[in-house]
């Protein structure tokens, strides 16, 4: 094995020259061009056992030329990888990544800072610091407000909803929530993430009530009530959770309204707004934000609708003090400073020790298209969503479920209205499988009262109005064959 070293440590100089860099980059941006241009499959046809077999093999013992690990990538994996910058891509809230972040991403791995502590990540550090306190501004969170990078909107409700624990249960930490612990209101639609925060939290999922919607946001009366109700009975509420851009819907909630029950009843307010809160850099879509800054904390991922690659996650918090006060941990080998004195380390505000430095590349995304740019992008991601919306509105073979408030749409095939529910349900379900494996498009799948619908969500600026004209033509034809087909069936 020693005799190896030589050979290993010639193939790591090797692989640090800048042609070796092209080597891989030039993969990537090879995909890119191929996949701008709209042709080709949007996805891969091949099974997860397909897929298993593809990638079957035995543990590599000795290492083989860089160019040939650039050609299977090229051969076996891009081929078979969900192409999220082709223009007919309208599934998951998942970014056609904007290409100065992309770039900068090989920067970002090469410095490996772990923005833990400063002294780790000097300059990473103050990025990371700038990015927030922008995104503090831009949410009308005042000169106490801070924050911190997560993996994503489900680490920062989370984190989130642990200061708030710390704050209804500062004794929490040392000796656990007790036999009665508070409960936590949210939406019916919210994101997942809310009810496994609390089941994480130690609070029980039980602790998670859900509350009634009215045209896909949360009934503020139906909070108000609930509030009430979970007092008469001598219940402590820790939060309410109200939702900025839903998963299903892309909706808002009422935050102005929630926001003053929250403040009457002395309630921890955190709004999820990992996917819509980006529309704080539009100034057409900045409104649905009304009330933002009346919010304890927020959660918002620059990796979806500022188009960031995977992941850059921000929890932003109304004063710094809950954050820090969420992990009340001492680590003297790693924290340094006087006590009470404002600490640059932003490993005591995030569950993560080593922390990616994921903030370099939004700071380098605003350097690069600016704002306004970011937020024009935003505006064109939704402006495709109503464009969507009427080419099926114009149609008898489709249904819209909601007007779009942001950049998500549901709609069911419903073919000449002469089949029942029951079955259109088992069509749809089919219909997106099935259009997803032709490679024509890919779109999602969800449930909204009861009832199986499709779901289209624009993340790629580059979709135009002939992508979405093509993708519904794409579905009618394959409703109608799906259709005829169950049809036949004795």
């Amino acid at each position: 094995m020693p005799d190896a070293l030589p050979d290993v440590f010639h193939e790591l100089e090797a692989d640090a020259l800048p042609a070796a860099a092209e080597t891989l980059v030039s993969i990537a941006a090879d995909y890119l061009a191929e996949t701008r241009s709209g042709d080709g499959p949007v996805s891969t046809p091949l099974t997860p056992r397909e897929l298993a077999h593809l990638f079957d093999e035995p543990l590599p013992r000795r290492g083989r030329p860089l160019a040939e690990v650039a050609e299977r990538l090229r051969r076996e994996v891009v081929p078979a990888s969900n192409r999220l910058c082709h223009p007919r891509s309208m599934g998951h809230q998942v970014s056609a990544p904007l290409p100065a972040a992309i770039w900068t991403e090989p920067l970002a791995a090469a410095l490996n800072q772990s923005l833990a502590v400063f002294e780790m990540s000097p300059a990473g550090t103050a990025i990371e610091g700038r990015v927030v306190r922008w995104m503090c501004d831009l949410a009308g969170f005042g000169p106490a407000a801070g924050g911190t990078f997560t993996s994503g909107g489900t680490e920062a409700t989370f984190t989130a909803l642990l200061a708030a624990r710390a704050a209804a249960l500062p004794d929490a930490w040392t000796r656990g929530v007790g036999a009665e612990p508070p409960v936590v209101l949210h939406g019916e639609h919210a994101h997942y993430a809310v009810s496994r925060a609390v089941g994480a939290l130690g609070l029980g999922t039980d602790a998670a009530v859900a509350v009634p919607s009215r045209a896909f946001r949360m009934d503020v009366a139906a909070l108000e009530a609930e509030l009430d109700r979970q007092t008469a009975r001598g219940q402590r509420v820790m939060a309410v959770v109200a939702t900025a851009g839903s998963t299903a819907t892309g909706s808002f909630d009422d935050l102005p309204a929630i926001g003053r029950l929250c403040e009457a009843r002395g309630v921890w307010l955190h709004v999820d707004g990992a996917h819509g809160a980006s529309a704080l850099l539009s100034s057409a879509h900045r409104g649905r934000l009304d009330g933002i800054a009346g919010a304890r904390s927020l959660a918002w991922d620059p990796h979806k609708m500022m188009l960031m690659p995977l992941s850059a996650g921000v929890l932003l918090v109304r004063d710094e003090r809950d954050l820090d006060a969420a992990f009340a941990q001492r680590a003297p080998y790693l924290f340094h400073g006087a006590e009470g004195e404002r600490s640059p380390d932003q490993g005591k505000r995030s569950f993560q020790c080593s922390r990616r430095l994921d903030a370099l590349k939004v700071w380098v995304a605003l350097q690069r298209y600016g704002a306004d740019g970011l937020g024009a992008l935003y505006d064109g991601l939704c402006s495709g969503a109503r464009t969507l919306h009427a080419a099926l509105a114009a149609r008898r073979d489709f249904e819209t479920l909601h007007e779009p408030e942001s950049n998500i749409l549901c709609f069911r095939w419903v073919g000449g209205g002469e089949l029942d529910a029951e079955r259109l349900d088992g069509i749809n379900l089919r219909l997106r499988e099935a259009f997803n494996r032709s490679g024509e498009g890919w779109i999602t799948t969800t449930l909204l009262g009861g009832r199986r619908v499709l779901r289209a969500t624009q993340m790629n600026p580059r979709t135009t109005a002939a992508d979405l004209e093509r993708v519904v033509e794409g579905l009618a034809r394959t409703g109608r064959e799906i259709a005829a087909r169950s049809a036949d069936r004795p």
